[in-house]
């Protein structure tokens, strides 16, 4: 790991009493994963759980349970569709049949070129604006219908 990423998981921590330093393990995976290619090997998962001081199968089950870690490659394009009731309720499942159709893969796949990586996701909140996608873990794209999908695919949708 490079000492400027080492230095942002130390400063992260360093936000937490030192006993407590551990808390920063979810900002030290989300460092880690933007400095190794976007996604979390084993090797540093376990390099990141040092750093922070826990048991590298705590940072395992931290990096499996949250959508926003992943633990294979992903593409250029990580789509993180909400499936839970209210986005189900206002159209989810048609607006991932339609990901799907178009984008020619399931659910936890990658297009063949690297592009677009479909991923079903956990709530994100934004009941409101449902059906949501989360792309790259960033930018949050509201009220996804199958008709809007072909627009969020050419880098638009809002």
């Amino acid at each position: 790991m490079p000492p400027e990423v080492y230095e942002q998981i130390e400063r992260e921590c360093a936000k937490y009493p030192p006993k407590q330093r551990q808390a920063g393990i979810m900002a030290a995976l989300r460092l880690a994963q933007l400095h190794d290619g976007g996604w979390l090997r084993k090797e540093m998962i376990e390099h990141v759980a040092e750093v922070v001081g826990v048991p590298a199968i705590r940072a395992y089950e931290v990096a499996s349970f949250y959508n926003m870690y992943d633990l294979k490659e992903v593409g250029a394009r990580k789509l993180c569709l909400c499936t839970n009731l209210p986005c189900a309720l206002m159209g989810a499942m048609k607006t991932a049949e339609q990901l799907q159709k178009e984008l020619g893969i399931g659910f936890g796949e990658t297009t063949p070129d690297g592009r677009f990586t479909l991923v079903e996701g956990e709530c994100f909140g934004a009941c409101g604006a449902a059906p949501v996608v989360i792309e790259n873990n960033v930018r949050m794209h509201e009220k996804v219908t199958p008709d809007k999908v072909a627009e969020l695919l050419d880098g638009g949708g809002d």
